[in-house]
């Protein structure tokens, strides 16, 4: 079963009720997701492999350490996914970005793509799939279906807010994926939101209703 990482940081914490609360705007919600997205990207990058270089400081040369071997990749779930990129490329301005457009089939009720475009080399990356919410799962268990089918399996789930219901459903049907969430949230609604949740991302971080 993949892990649960919750994020209980106070910078984090205190973000994150802010943009819960109705009357925060666009642009500070947006301003809040790109920062809350670098705080967690530090802790989802944490394990990263190091190699030993030699370098020359003002002073001397010396051995120390950088990043090794594995490329990131993140890739965010459109459209509300896209408000959390930024946030990690500027920790990891290297990281390829691709991207994933889902949309819900209204008789179904499945996820179904429309669009999907990832770095040629995507499956040679530690891949990051980002979407601030993680309600019932549909969406997040497609993704990561979507870039295993394109060969990919280093694959890691960052989300913002999660309910118990979404979380189980993505542990069941990717128990190799770990999941990265800043706070776990009481239970889904009668319409598929979180309760307390933030509302709809999307709108919220683009002004639309």
């Amino acid at each position: 079963m993949g892990k649960l990482y919750v994020f209980d940081h106070p910078l984090i914490q205190h973000k994150l009720s802010i943009m819960r609360k109705k009357e925060t705007g666009s642009k500070e919600f947006r301003e809040l997701l790109d920062e809350i997205g670098m705080l967690m990207a530090y802790e989802v990058t944490r394990d990263l492999p190091l190699e030993d270089v030699e370098i020359e400081t003002p002073i001397c040369k010396c051995t120390t350490k950088m990043l090794s071997g594995r490329k990131l990749g993140v890739v965010p779930i459109l459209r509300a996914g896209l408000g959390m990129v930024d946030g990690i490329l500027s920790l990891v301005p290297a990281a390829r970005v691709g991207h994933i457009g889902l949309y819900r089939d209204p008789d179904t009720k499945q996820p179904v793509e429309y669009y999907c475009k990832l770095p040629t080399d995507a499956p040679e990356r530690l891949l990051i799939i980002v979407d601030p919410m993680l309600a019932t799962g549909g969406s997040s268990i497609a993704a990561i279906q979507f870039l295993k089918d394109r060969g990919c399996h280093n694959i890691r789930l960052m989300c913002l807010i999660g309910a118990p219901e979404g979380i189980k459903a993505v542990q069941e049907a990717h128990p190799d994926v770990d999941i990265y969430i800043a706070a776990v949230d009481e239970r889904l609604n009668e319409n598929a939101y979180i309760v307390p949740g933030l509302g709809d991302a999307g709108d919220r971080l683009f002004g639309t209703k």
